[in-house]
Order: C-alpha cells, then sequence, then structure tokens
C-alpha cells in the first residue's frame, strides 16, 4: 500500500487526466506505480520518460535481464509494483 494516496481520475486536474487518457489505456487508470506522481503531473511525466529509457532504449543488458534485475529490486524493497 502505497503512502501518497492516488487521484482518481474525476478528482485529476486537466493535466492529470491528459496523464491517464495517455498510460491508462482503455480503464484511464495507469499502473500503481505510474498513479503515485498524480500529484505532479510533470514528475509522472519525467518517470515514464526515465522508465522508457532504462527499458527499452538500446543497452548491453538484454529487455530480459533488465526486467530480472527489477523484480529483485522491487522484492528486496519489498516493493509490490
Amino acid at each position: 500500500m502505497a503512502f501518497i494516496d492516488y487521484i482518481d481520475y474525476d478528482d485529476a486536474s486537466d493535466d492529470l487526466k491528459k496523464l491517464y487518457d495517455r498510460y491508462g489505456g482503455k480503464t484511464k487508470i495507469p499502473a500503481n506505480i505510474i498513479r503515485i506522481a498524480g500529484s505532479n503531473p510533470k514528475a509522472m511525466e519525467a518517470h515514464i520518460d526515465l522508465y522508457r529509457a532504462i527499458m527499452f532504449q538500446k543497452s548491453e543488458l538484454s529487455r530480459h535481464q533488465r526486467e530480472m534485475i527489477a523484480v529483485v529490486v522491487s522484492a528486496i524493497n519489498e516493493c509490490h509494483y
């Protein structure tokens, strides 16, 4: 459970609703790891940009290896994302 409350779509600012629309798929609800930055839409967008750079841009690590690292780090941190 996050210590920061998520902002519901109906309570979101116009800027945040645009991000929810963009990253939330049909439900307009992005993954919780994304929603946690809802109080700061610019930070949310920067977080997604960073994630995409780390996970999808050219790297000496394969995508599979990067995912494994993310899983291990999340487990160590007892993070359910």
